[in-house]
């Protein structure tokens, strides 16, 4: 079984393993550069060896590379009022940062 950790990744909690590659919202940073992500909410090495935190576990670190940035695909929302001749039409893309975890390291 190969470890994984619970994190918050920008709002968002995401279950994460080493070599793992993830779409998460939008993040800071340069294309190749890596970021850390201190709160983790949950460690489990092996069936025997599970670690919670209360809320987050202390000096446990998880490392990922920034590979790319972009956008998702459009999102169109349309509103419309019978009878009223109302009609709009309003699109969206979210943008997003595609990361490799490259290592969950605890103290």
């Amino acid at each position: 079984m190969q470890p994984f950790a619970i994190v918050d990744i920008a709002g968002f909690q995401e279950k994460v393993e080493k070599g793992m590659k993830l779409h998460v919202p939008h993040l800071s940073g340069e294309t190749g550069t890596f970021v850390k992500f201190e709160k983790v909410f949950l460690l489990v090495n092996s069936d025997d060896d599970i670690h919670i935190g209360k809320p987050t576990l202390a000096g446990t670190v998880v490392e990922a590379k920034i590979l790319s940035h972009g956008k998702d695909k459009k999102i169109r929302v349309f509103k419309m009022r019978r009878r009223k001749r109302f009609r709009r039409l309003k699109g969206h893309r979210q943008q997003y940062t595609e990361i490799e975890v490259t290592g969950i390291t605890t103290p």
